[in-house]
Protein backbone atom coordinates (compact mmCIF):
# COMPACT_ATOMS: atom_id res chain seq x y z
CA UNK A 1 0.00 0.00 0.00
CA UNK A 2 2.74 2.38 1.23
CA UNK A 3 4.46 1.41 -2.57
CA UNK A 4 1.61 2.76 -4.59
CA UNK A 5 0.65 5.73 -2.27
CA UNK A 6 4.92 6.51 -3.42
CA UNK A 7 4.24 5.31 -6.97
CA UNK A 8 1.11 7.92 -7.65
CA UNK A 9 3.21 10.66 -5.45
CA UNK A 10 6.44 10.20 -7.91
CA UNK A 11 3.77 10.21 -10.67
CA UNK A 12 2.01 13.44 -10.03
CA UNK A 13 5.09 15.41 -9.32
CA UNK A 14 6.57 13.68 -12.78
CA UNK A 15 3.43 15.41 -14.28
CA UNK A 16 3.50 18.57 -12.49
CA UNK A 17 7.08 19.44 -13.45
CA UNK A 18 6.48 18.07 -17.35
CA UNK A 19 3.70 21.11 -17.22
CA UNK A 20 5.44 23.36 -15.40
CA UNK A 21 8.58 22.99 -18.23
CA UNK A 22 5.69 22.88 -20.86
CA UNK A 23 4.30 26.34 -19.60
CA UNK A 24 7.79 28.12 -18.79
CA UNK A 25 8.69 26.66 -22.86
CA UNK A 26 5.69 27.97 -23.98
CA UNK A 27 6.18 31.00 -22.47
CA UNK A 28 9.28 31.73 -23.89
CA UNK A 29 8.31 31.08 -27.49
CA UNK A 30 5.31 33.59 -26.81
CA UNK A 31 7.88 36.00 -25.59
CA UNK A 32 9.53 35.92 -29.02
CA UNK A 33 6.39 36.58 -30.38
CA UNK A 34 5.64 40.27 -30.81
CA UNK A 35 2.31 41.43 -31.37
CA UNK A 36 3.02 43.41 -34.74
CA UNK A 37 5.10 39.99 -35.42
CA UNK A 38 8.57 42.34 -36.34
CA UNK A 39 11.23 40.62 -34.95
CA UNK A 40 15.36 40.89 -35.16
CA UNK A 41 16.57 39.12 -38.19
CA UNK A 42 19.95 40.04 -38.52
CA UNK A 43 22.61 42.40 -37.91
CA UNK A 44 25.13 43.80 -40.32
CA UNK A 45 28.43 44.33 -38.82
CA UNK A 46 29.65 47.19 -40.87
CA UNK A 47 32.34 49.35 -38.32
CA UNK A 48 34.19 52.07 -39.79
CA UNK A 49 34.70 55.52 -38.19
CA UNK A 50 32.23 58.30 -38.40
CA UNK A 51 28.09 59.02 -37.36
CA UNK A 52 25.36 58.33 -39.33
CA UNK A 53 21.82 60.34 -39.77
CA UNK A 54 19.07 59.29 -42.48
CA UNK A 55 19.44 56.18 -44.70
CA UNK A 56 17.39 55.32 -47.09
CA UNK A 57 16.76 51.64 -49.08
CA UNK A 58 16.89 50.94 -53.19
CA UNK A 59 14.56 48.08 -52.87
CA UNK A 60 14.92 46.47 -57.13
CA UNK A 61 18.93 46.69 -56.24
CA UNK A 62 18.22 45.77 -52.64
CA UNK A 63 21.00 48.63 -51.77
CA UNK A 64 20.78 50.35 -48.59
CA UNK A 65 22.65 54.34 -48.51
CA UNK A 66 24.06 55.10 -45.01
CA UNK A 67 25.26 58.85 -44.67
CA UNK A 68 28.63 58.18 -42.86
CA UNK A 69 30.29 61.99 -42.05
CA UNK A 70 32.52 61.69 -44.18
CA UNK A 71 31.05 59.48 -47.04
CA UNK A 72 27.76 57.38 -47.92
CA UNK A 73 28.21 53.65 -47.52
CA UNK A 74 26.44 51.38 -49.72
CA UNK A 75 25.44 48.30 -48.54
CA UNK A 76 24.59 45.03 -49.70
CA UNK A 77 21.28 43.95 -47.71
CA UNK A 78 20.83 40.50 -49.28
CA UNK A 79 24.77 40.06 -48.76
CA UNK A 80 24.72 41.95 -45.70
CA UNK A 81 28.14 43.30 -46.09
CA UNK A 82 29.23 47.21 -47.28
CA UNK A 83 30.03 47.14 -51.55
CA UNK A 84 31.24 50.41 -51.50
CA UNK A 85 30.74 53.99 -50.86
CA UNK A 86 30.44 57.69 -52.21
CA UNK A 87 33.03 59.51 -51.15
CA UNK A 88 33.87 63.76 -50.09
CA UNK A 89 30.22 64.09 -48.92
CA UNK A 90 31.67 66.45 -45.48
CA UNK A 91 28.67 66.12 -43.01
CA UNK A 92 26.48 64.34 -45.14
CA UNK A 93 22.74 63.64 -43.50
CA UNK A 94 20.86 62.26 -46.00
CA UNK A 95 20.31 60.98 -49.90
CA UNK A 96 17.67 60.92 -52.39
CA UNK A 97 17.35 58.69 -54.77
CA UNK A 98 16.15 59.19 -58.68
CA UNK A 99 15.62 55.08 -59.55
CA UNK A 100 14.59 56.67 -62.84
CA UNK A 101 17.44 58.15 -64.24
CA UNK A 102 19.97 56.54 -62.41
CA UNK A 103 21.25 59.05 -59.74
CA UNK A 104 21.77 59.65 -56.42
CA UNK A 105 21.80 62.73 -54.09
CA UNK A 106 23.38 63.86 -50.67
CA UNK A 107 23.22 66.79 -48.77
CA UNK A 108 26.54 67.58 -47.15
CA UNK A 109 25.95 69.60 -43.96
CA UNK A 110 29.41 70.95 -43.81
CA UNK A 111 30.57 72.51 -47.48
CA UNK A 112 26.61 73.67 -48.07
CA UNK A 113 26.32 70.95 -51.10
CA UNK A 114 24.30 68.63 -52.82
CA UNK A 115 26.36 65.89 -54.65
CA UNK A 116 24.86 64.51 -57.23
CA UNK A 117 26.23 60.39 -58.49
CA UNK A 118 25.94 57.59 -60.90
CA UNK A 119 23.94 54.81 -58.49
CA UNK A 120 25.79 51.62 -60.43
CA UNK A 121 29.18 53.16 -60.77
CA UNK A 122 29.03 55.09 -57.13
CA UNK A 123 31.52 57.95 -59.28
CA UNK A 124 30.26 61.67 -58.70
CA UNK A 125 28.88 63.58 -61.31
CA UNK A 126 28.77 67.22 -60.18
CA UNK A 127 28.03 69.53 -57.23
CA UNK A 128 25.03 71.96 -56.39
CA UNK A 129 25.91 74.54 -54.16
CA UNK A 130 22.74 75.44 -51.97
CA UNK A 131 22.63 76.98 -48.08
CA UNK A 132 23.98 76.68 -45.26
CA UNK A 133 23.80 72.96 -43.71
CA UNK A 134 21.41 71.25 -46.05
CA UNK A 135 20.28 68.38 -43.61
CA UNK A 136 17.05 66.14 -44.77
CA UNK A 137 16.57 65.58 -49.12
CA UNK A 138 14.30 63.86 -50.70
CA UNK A 139 13.04 63.68 -54.47
CA UNK A 140 9.75 63.94 -55.85
CA UNK A 141 8.82 62.33 -58.30
CA UNK A 142 5.57 64.28 -59.69
CA UNK A 143 7.74 67.17 -60.17
CA UNK A 144 11.23 65.28 -61.23
CA UNK A 145 12.96 67.79 -58.35
CA UNK A 146 15.45 66.90 -55.29
CA UNK A 147 14.58 68.65 -52.20
CA UNK A 148 17.39 69.46 -50.50
CA UNK A 149 16.38 71.18 -46.64
CA UNK A 150 18.82 73.73 -45.53
CA UNK A 151 18.20 74.05 -41.45
CA UNK A 152 21.13 76.73 -41.13
CA UNK A 153 19.47 79.26 -43.21
CA UNK A 154 15.96 77.97 -42.58
CA UNK A 155 15.16 77.18 -46.40
CA UNK A 156 14.67 74.44 -49.36
CA UNK A 157 16.55 74.46 -52.13
CA UNK A 158 14.81 72.42 -55.58
CA UNK A 159 17.63 70.76 -57.35
CA UNK A 160 15.61 70.67 -61.30
CA UNK A 161 17.07 66.37 -61.92
CA UNK A 162 16.69 66.79 -65.60
CA UNK A 163 19.56 69.67 -65.34
CA UNK A 164 21.06 68.96 -62.42
CA UNK A 165 21.07 72.61 -61.36
CA UNK A 166 19.27 74.84 -58.33
CA UNK A 167 16.33 76.28 -59.95
CA UNK A 168 15.01 78.04 -56.85
CA UNK A 169 15.06 78.56 -52.92
CA UNK A 170 12.28 78.97 -50.48
CA UNK A 171 12.27 80.03 -47.20
CA UNK A 172 10.56 78.09 -44.32
CA UNK A 173 10.74 80.52 -41.71
CA UNK A 174 12.55 77.84 -39.32
CA UNK A 175 14.54 74.71 -38.94
CA UNK A 176 13.07 72.38 -41.37
CA UNK A 177 14.20 68.67 -40.35
CA UNK A 178 12.12 66.44 -42.31
CA UNK A 179 9.99 65.84 -45.43
CA UNK A 180 7.14 63.78 -47.22
CA UNK A 181 5.39 64.33 -50.52
CA UNK A 182 2.11 63.88 -51.24
CA UNK A 183 2.59 62.21 -55.12
CA UNK A 184 0.44 64.94 -56.16
CA UNK A 185 3.07 68.06 -56.05
CA UNK A 186 2.57 68.70 -52.72
CA UNK A 187 5.48 68.53 -50.29
CA UNK A 188 5.68 68.89 -45.97
CA UNK A 189 7.65 69.87 -43.78
CA UNK A 190 8.67 69.83 -40.18
CA UNK A 191 9.95 72.79 -38.73
CA UNK A 192 11.02 71.69 -35.18
CA UNK A 193 12.25 74.73 -33.84
CA UNK A 194 8.41 76.20 -34.45
CA UNK A 195 6.35 73.18 -34.33
CA UNK A 196 4.93 73.27 -37.26
CA UNK A 197 4.01 71.28 -40.89
CA UNK A 198 4.83 73.86 -43.59
CA UNK A 199 3.25 72.83 -46.82
CA UNK A 200 4.46 74.44 -50.06
CA UNK A 201 3.82 73.53 -53.86
CA UNK A 202 6.34 71.47 -55.07
CA UNK A 203 6.48 73.40 -58.53
CA UNK A 204 5.73 76.95 -57.68
CA UNK A 205 7.71 76.78 -54.67
CA UNK A 206 4.96 78.34 -53.03
CA UNK A 207 3.82 78.01 -49.47
CA UNK A 208 0.49 76.90 -48.99
CA UNK A 209 -0.48 75.98 -45.60
CA UNK A 210 1.23 76.04 -42.09
CA UNK A 211 -0.08 74.04 -38.95
CA UNK A 212 0.89 73.53 -36.17
CA UNK A 213 1.61 70.74 -34.60
CA UNK A 214 -0.20 71.08 -31.22
CA UNK A 215 0.02 68.49 -29.03
CA UNK A 216 2.84 67.47 -30.45
CA UNK A 217 6.86 69.47 -29.95
CA UNK A 218 9.59 69.54 -32.02
CA UNK A 219 8.66 66.74 -34.58
CA UNK A 220 11.56 65.59 -36.26
CA UNK A 221 10.97 62.13 -38.26
CA UNK A 222 7.96 62.08 -40.63
CA UNK A 223 6.41 59.71 -42.81
CA UNK A 224 3.17 59.83 -45.36
CA UNK A 225 0.27 57.49 -45.92
CA UNK A 226 -0.50 59.64 -49.33
CA UNK A 227 -3.52 57.01 -50.35
CA UNK A 228 -5.54 58.69 -46.90
CA UNK A 229 -3.60 61.96 -46.70
CA UNK A 230 -1.78 61.05 -43.37
CA UNK A 231 1.15 62.63 -41.80
CA UNK A 232 2.94 60.81 -39.12
CA UNK A 233 4.67 63.18 -36.90
CA UNK A 234 7.06 61.23 -34.42
CA UNK A 235 8.02 64.54 -31.54
CA UNK A 236 10.52 65.30 -29.02
CA UNK A 237 7.81 64.87 -26.34
CA UNK A 238 7.43 61.08 -26.75
CA UNK A 239 4.23 61.28 -29.25
CA UNK A 240 3.53 60.41 -32.48
CA UNK A 241 0.80 62.92 -34.06
CA UNK A 242 -1.31 61.91 -36.95
CA UNK A 243 -2.16 64.96 -38.72
CA UNK A 244 -4.78 65.70 -41.56
CA UNK A 245 -3.07 66.63 -45.48
CA UNK A 246 -6.17 67.99 -46.55
CA UNK A 247 -7.47 70.44 -43.61
CA UNK A 248 -3.90 70.10 -41.63
CA UNK A 249 -6.10 68.61 -38.05
CA UNK A 250 -4.50 66.14 -35.88
CA UNK A 251 -6.28 62.97 -36.44
CA UNK A 252 -4.87 60.82 -33.89
CA UNK A 253 -1.75 61.77 -30.80
CA UNK A 254 -0.03 58.67 -29.79
CA UNK A 255 2.64 57.71 -27.08
CA UNK A 256 6.02 56.79 -28.56
CA UNK A 257 9.72 56.10 -26.70
CA UNK A 258 12.40 58.59 -26.34
CA UNK A 259 14.75 59.91 -28.41
CA UNK A 260 13.13 59.67 -31.85
CA UNK A 261 14.48 60.76 -34.87
CA UNK A 262 12.86 59.16 -37.52
CA UNK A 263 9.50 57.68 -38.99
CA UNK A 264 8.03 55.11 -41.86
CA UNK A 265 4.79 54.02 -43.20
CA UNK A 266 4.11 50.81 -44.57
CA UNK A 267 1.17 51.47 -47.17
CA UNK A 268 0.57 47.54 -47.34
CA UNK A 269 0.81 46.41 -44.30
CA UNK A 270 -0.73 50.24 -42.99
CA UNK A 271 2.10 50.22 -40.24
CA UNK A 272 3.66 53.22 -39.21
CA UNK A 273 6.70 53.01 -37.13
CA UNK A 274 9.15 55.87 -34.74
CA UNK A 275 12.65 54.80 -34.03
CA UNK A 276 13.57 55.94 -30.46
CA UNK A 277 16.68 56.24 -30.26
CA UNK A 278 17.14 56.70 -26.16
CA UNK A 279 14.60 53.82 -24.97
CA UNK A 280 16.06 51.65 -27.72
CA UNK A 281 12.40 50.81 -28.60
CA UNK A 282 11.15 50.59 -31.77
CA UNK A 283 6.98 51.72 -32.07
CA UNK A 284 4.90 49.85 -34.15
CA UNK A 285 1.29 51.39 -34.65
CA UNK A 286 -1.63 50.47 -36.79
CA UNK A 287 -3.54 52.35 -39.07
CA UNK A 288 -6.94 50.39 -38.75
CA UNK A 289 -8.84 52.99 -41.21
CA UNK A 290 -7.76 56.79 -41.74
CA UNK A 291 -9.24 57.98 -38.59
CA UNK A 292 -8.20 55.25 -36.61
CA UNK A 293 -4.75 54.22 -35.19
CA UNK A 294 -3.37 52.16 -32.57
CA UNK A 295 -0.23 51.17 -31.14
CA UNK A 296 0.42 47.36 -31.64
CA UNK A 297 3.65 47.55 -29.37
CA UNK A 298 7.16 49.25 -28.40
CA UNK A 299 9.96 46.35 -30.03
CA UNK A 300 12.86 46.12 -28.34
CA UNK A 301 16.04 47.41 -30.42
CA UNK A 302 19.03 48.83 -28.87
CA UNK A 303 20.32 51.94 -28.10
CA UNK A 304 21.03 54.77 -30.26
CA UNK A 305 18.59 53.34 -32.82
CA UNK A 306 17.15 56.69 -33.78
CA UNK A 307 16.98 56.32 -37.69
CA UNK A 308 14.90 53.94 -39.76
CA UNK A 309 14.43 52.96 -43.52
CA UNK A 310 11.79 50.93 -44.75
CA UNK A 311 12.15 48.46 -47.31
CA UNK A 312 8.53 48.76 -49.05
CA UNK A 313 9.06 45.25 -50.74
CA UNK A 314 10.14 43.00 -48.39
CA UNK A 315 8.70 45.04 -45.61
CA UNK A 316 11.91 44.87 -43.23
CA UNK A 317 13.38 48.23 -41.52
CA UNK A 318 16.68 48.89 -40.64
CA UNK A 319 17.85 50.52 -37.79
CA UNK A 320 21.32 51.64 -37.23
CA UNK A 321 23.00 52.11 -34.12
CA UNK A 322 26.26 51.64 -32.41
CA UNK A 323 27.80 50.82 -28.89
CA UNK A 324 28.60 54.48 -26.76
CA UNK A 325 31.22 55.23 -24.45
CA UNK A 326 31.24 58.30 -22.27
CA UNK A 327 29.86 61.79 -24.10
CA UNK A 328 32.63 64.72 -24.90
CA UNK A 329 33.29 68.06 -22.93
CA UNK A 330 30.57 69.97 -23.57
CA UNK A 331 31.18 73.56 -26.19
CA UNK A 332 29.50 76.54 -26.94
CA UNK A 333 28.62 74.74 -29.75
CA UNK A 334 27.14 71.56 -28.26
CA UNK A 335 26.26 72.37 -24.57
CA UNK A 336 24.71 68.76 -24.44
CA UNK A 337 27.07 66.77 -26.65
CA UNK A 338 25.77 63.28 -27.77
CA UNK A 339 28.11 60.26 -26.24
CA UNK A 340 31.09 59.15 -28.36
CA UNK A 341 30.74 56.40 -30.45
CA UNK A 342 32.82 53.25 -29.92
CA UNK A 343 35.40 52.58 -32.49
CA UNK A 344 34.06 49.75 -35.80
CA UNK A 345 30.77 49.18 -33.41
CA UNK A 346 28.37 50.75 -35.71
CA UNK A 347 25.59 47.99 -37.04
CA UNK A 348 22.28 47.99 -39.17
CA UNK A 349 19.71 46.07 -37.67
CA UNK A 350 17.24 44.80 -39.38
CA UNK A 351 13.89 43.65 -37.93
CA UNK A 352 10.90 42.80 -40.03
CA UNK A 353 7.93 39.51 -39.68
Amino acid sequence: MKSLKLFFISTTLIALALLVINSSAQNKVDAGKSGSGYHLIKKIEIGGEGGWDYLIVDSDAKRLYVPRSTRVDVIDIEAGKKVGEVPNTSGVHGVALDIENGRGYSSNGRDTSVTIFDLKSLKEISKVKVEKNPDAIIYDPTSKRVFSYNRGSSSVTAIDCATGKAVGTLALGGHPEFSSSDGKGMMYVNLDDKSEVVAFDAKKLEIKYRWPITPGESASGMAIDQKNGRLFLVCENKKMIVFSTSDGKVVADLPIGEGTDGAAFDPTLKLAFSANGRDGTLTVVQEESENKFSVVENVITQKGARTIALDAKTHNVYLPTAQFGPPPAPTAERPTPRPSVIPNSFVILVFGK
